[in-house]
């Protein structure tokens, strides 16, 4: 099954390992095979690594982009997941960690990539209206 990407004018991914950039005007690429691609917006760097919910992300990251690499980010995602679910009480992003898990055992990296987005979009979202709830305390 092909792979359709359009691409904005200067976009930039990932594709097997490779920083791809597309040039100036809006193009299309068409995968005829099984490769690794992963979209700029995707694409998160080690400084960027700050939170429980990114520590899960970034080793399946770097799971889907080094296939053959990825036995070492296993501890790694194996300890994170397991602190981040001893943290939480929401039965949603606990099934979603769940599905990461199910996912990296069955080397389905990309599907755990997508689970992982959920729980750091999740804990982002929980973040900001703590921040917001702790600005309007200092207001009163």
């Amino acid at each position: 099954m092909a792979l359709k990407l359009s691409l904005k004018p200067g976009e930039k991914f990932v594709l097997n390992g490779a920083v791809v950039q597309n040039g100036d005007r809006r193009g299309v690429l068409v995968l005829q095979n099984k490769a690794s691609v992963l979209r700029e917006k995707d694409i998160m760097q080690v400084e960027d690594v700050n939170t429980p919910g990114r520590r899960i992300y970034f080793p399946i990251m770097m799971m889907y982009l080094d296939e053959a690499g990825a036995a070492k980010f296993h501890d790694e995602l194996a300890l994170r997941l397991s602190e981040f679910m001893g943290a939480t009480r929401n039965t949603d992003i606990l099934a979603e960690c769940v599905s990461v898990s199910r996912h990296v055992l069955a080397r389905e990296y990309y599907k755990a990539l997508m689970a992982a987005r959920k729980i750091v979009d999740y804990e982002e979202k929980v973040l900001d209206v703590a921040s917001s709830v702790h600005r309007s305390g200092d207001q009163g």
